[in-house]
């Protein structure tokens, strides 16, 4: 039974549902209409079947995506702080929750004063089919928890992924001035597989890629490689997570080692993908507020 209930937690990743839960809810839904979506232009999958659209535990979440965009979520002009982030949000790389690690906080950042850029990157391809993907699903984060049980190491991420996370940095920064933006103040905000591909994204350290701020929330808790110059990282963890919560706290304190800023915030229950909402009844929930604490302390909140 405790089995089950872990890859019940697994597939609905950032869609939190009780444990005891014996199936997930999934209903197609049409692909919604995102006219300012920029194309990153960084290429397709070879082999990728059709983006499907579908909500997974009534939440909307996006699979087998060839072409990756990124979606401006901007401020009030004048609430504004010239401030930006780019947010990843979480699937394993085998699908996006759209909604719940993108969406609802680029509004949240955005009536912050942050401007906001969802990214939505490629993913590796699954079968088109429903049950097979979910079964195709479940092996991938059955694997994940094994590995993750054994401590397991820093995990690299899809070549893909981390060239469209390294395209969305460039054009952020590029562009800067088109969303009255401080090319300077580019945060980025990663939720599982978008926190992964975050500690990736400053270890491969491109040029102009590099983030200004990094929260990794639910991230592989792995030692990582850190750079002196590394920005500071915010990670937001439960001790209870299905994947990652055997692992020690080894990626913050790879931070603290190397001399750079870290705030860790671990919570007693939450499982792994608590959404930004965090798990009713656990302290999960404060999360965000512990996050904009972080960004208020680095000077994010105010207008420069």
């Amino acid at each position: 039974m405790a089995g089950l209930r872990i890859l019940t937690a697994l597939l609905a990743l950032a869609l939190p549902l009780p444990l005891g839960a014996q199936t997930i809810p999934v209903e197609p839904m049409a692909t919604p209409v995102q006219p300012d979506a920029i194309p990153l232009g960084t290429g397709g999958v070879p082999g990728m079947p059709t983006e499907s659209w579908f909500t997974l535990a009534g939440r909307p979440t996006v699979r087998n995506v060839s072409t990756a965009t990124l979606l401006p979520v901007l401020p009030a002009k004048g609430k504004a702080t010239g401030a930006a982030v780019v947010i990843a949000p979480g699937g394993g790389f085998v699908m996006e929750s759209m909604e719940a690690e993108a969406m609802k906080p680029a509004r949240w950042f955005a009536d912050h004063g942050i401007a906001a850029f969802v990214l939505k990157y490629r993913l590796d391809p699954t079968p088109t089919p429903m049950e097979a993907f979910k079964q195709a699903a479940l092996a991938r984060f059955a694997a994940a928890a094994i590995a993750g049980a054994k401590g397991g190491a820093d995990i690299p991420a899809p070549a893909p992924a981390l060239a469209d996370a390294q395209a969305a940095m460039r054009l952020v920064r590029t562009q800067a001035a088109r969303w009255g933006v401080n090319p300077d103040r580019v945060a980025y905000v990663g939720f599982s597989a978008g926190a992964i591909m975050g500690v990736n994204l400053v270890k491969a350290a491109a040029p102009g890629t590099t983030p200004d701020l990094i929260a990794a929330i639910y991230p592989s808790m792995a030692p990582s490689i850190v750079a002196p110059t590394a920005p500071p990282l915010f990670v937001a963890v439960a001790s209870d997570d299905e994947l990652f919560g055997k692992q020690g706290y080894g990626l913050p304190d790879s931070w603290r080692r190397a001399g750079r800023p870290v705030e860790l915030h671990v919570y007693e229950h939450g499982g792994h993908g608590f959404g930004f909402d965090g798990k009713p009844g656990t302290t999960s929930t404060g999360w965000s507020e512990a996050l904009l604490g972080w960004l208020g302390a680095h000077g994010w909140l105010t207008k420069r």
